[in-house]
């Protein structure tokens, strides 16, 4: 079966510990304790500027931390690169598809298994297939990534991602942009990445797609985590009313 065998082997945890991130005189990451189960599902929400995208992308390795640490299954990856972290089964999705526009949907999956840990052109060709078909894009995989609508573009991002054979997945705000409808479509994507046991850290601004999946969810606001546990009790803490959804009754 497609990823559980591997999802299911990572040994340890997935954790950032005591994380700061600075831009010069900007701080932007304010001593963030971040740990997972490695096939557990965590939702992040929060306000723009929370630094939400800013810790997923400290944590898959776009750049390193201005102090503390990253481990993944019980390896120090701080000053691993992203591609490293890939290798190791920790991938990333950008909120806005970049597919290299040129390509049939097919070839663009096709590049990233052949760069990941893979064998063969066999095994890179069978990860595409299997890819595609998790995320049901296979009656278009001979179409340029250019012809693609957003769902199919959100869905080819995320089929890349798979043909690496990830033990965890972060995505970012993959849900932006869409319909109701075509949230939903995904979403049930995404609970199919969770039965096979590939562990998922997802960013989302519409949080009642996100409960649909999430096990756990953690609220940031000014570069701190200000809760973190059962999704609806996060949801109703007084801090999250005030800073995620501007405030509470008077």
């Amino acid at each position: 079966m497609l990823y559980a065998e591997e999802a299911g082997t990572g040994a340890g945890r997935f954790s950032g510990k005591g994380i700061y991130k600075r831009f010069g005189s900007l701080s932007v990451l304010e001593n963030v304790d971040f740990s997972m189960g490695m096939t557990e599902a965590v939702g992040i929400v929060g306000p723009n500027g929370a630094g939400k995208t800013t810790l997923l992308a400290t944590l898959a390795g776009a750049f390193p931390p201005s102090a503390g640490s990253v481990e993944f299954g019980g390896r120090n990856v701080t000053r691993q690169s992203a591609a490293e972290r890939c290798r190791l089964g920790l991938v990333r999705t950008h909120q806005v598809p970049k597919p290299f526009l040129g390509m049939t949907t097919f070839e663009n999956v096709y590049v990233a298994a052949s760069h990941s840990d893979v064998n063969s052109r066999d095994e890179a060709y069978e990860r595409v297939i299997q890819s595609l078909d998790v995320c049901g894009m296979l009656p278009v995989a001979n179409r340029k990534a250019e012809t693609l609508g957003l769902l199919d573009r959100k869905r080819l991002e995320l089929a890349r991602a798979l043909a690496t054979q990830p033990k965890v997945i972060l995505l970012d705000e993959i849900g932006g942009g869409l319909t109701d409808s075509e949230a939903q479509e995904l979403v049930h994507t995404i609970q199919g990445l969770k039965s096979r046991g590939v562990g998922i850290v997802w960013i989302e601004h519409i949080v009642h797609v996100l409960l649909q999946v999430v096990d756990r969810l953690i609220c940031m606001d000014a570069g701190r985590i200000i809760a973190d546990g059962e999704p609806k009790m996060v949801m109703a803490h007084p801090e999250v009313v005030k800073a995620y959804l501007g405030g509470g009754p008077a």
